[in-house]
């Protein structure tokens, strides 16, 4: 309880109320967007992952206090805390951290926080093992579910292994929401960067009924004739 207190204390020495303002604004924390109601100080990353740095030795049940803090840079750091925790551990510790992360999937509620956790921990736990978790996760009714579901796959990306990801891109065309058609345009784009033959049988099959904002992002490194010749679609 005292390194908590510790890391609460030495997040508020660090805020910046102008850039908290800001970081409310860009985080849609306004009634009925995406964030609504999340809190900020106004932290640069940077200092953030100094912070994490500091207190790596943090234990679980710590962390998960700080997952479920309405300030926003207390989960970010908790989950930067989890993250460096997950590289050094061992399969046995591993297996532990990925189970916690997913029961806390809910808390980690917000983009960034997704995106600089998923990968580094869903996608390196599930390289090499079942992938079922991550349906369910596609399935969700719960928005930030369904993006580290998504996001999670550029870690099998990195491997040469694009299956999943075209298969949860699939279960996510028809998704409404504009954060999930960013993530999944971007899955396939990181796709593109490595085999863009598969992408574009990807595209061929699916360019119809992809959402405007997915099917952009999928192609933003084709060539300028490329973009027109699939946008026109």
């Amino acid at each position: 309880m005292q390194m908590l207190n510790e890391i609460r204390m030495d997040l508020e020495k660090l805020k910046d109320p102008q850039r908290a303002k800001d970081s409310e604004w860009f985080f849609k924390t306004g009634p009925g967007q995406y964030g609504e109601g999340d809190i900020f100080l106004g932290i640069t990353v940077p200092k953030q992952r100094e912070v994490a740095k500091k207190y790596s030795d943090l234990s679980l049940s710590d962390i998960q206090k700080l997952l479920l803090s309405k300030i926003h840079e207390h989960r970010f750091v908790a989950l930067a805390i989890l993250v460096n925790k997950f590289k050094k551990a061992d399969n046995f510790q591993r297996e532990e951290i990925f189970d916690f992360y997913i029961k806390n999937a809910k808390n980690i509620n917000n983009w960034d926080l997704v995106d600089s956790s998923a990968p580094y921990i869903v996608g390196e736990y599930l390289a090499g093992r079942g992938k079922a978790i991550l349906y369910k996760l596609a399935g969700s009714g719960n928005l930030w579910e369904r993006r580290i579901a998504i996001v999670s796959s550029s870690g099998f990306i990195k491997r040469g292994e694009y299956e999943d990801t075209f298969a949860i891109s699939e279960i996510l065309l028809s998704d409404s929401c504009d954060l999930i058609h960013k993530a999944v345009g971007w899955m396939l784009r990181e796709v593109g960067k490595r085999n863009s033959g598969e992408l574009e049988k990807f595209l061929k099959k699916h360019q119809k009924n992809m959402p405007r904002t997915m099917l952009r992002y999928a192609i933003e490194r084709f060539d300028v004739n490329k973009k027109r010749f699939y946008m026109a679609k």
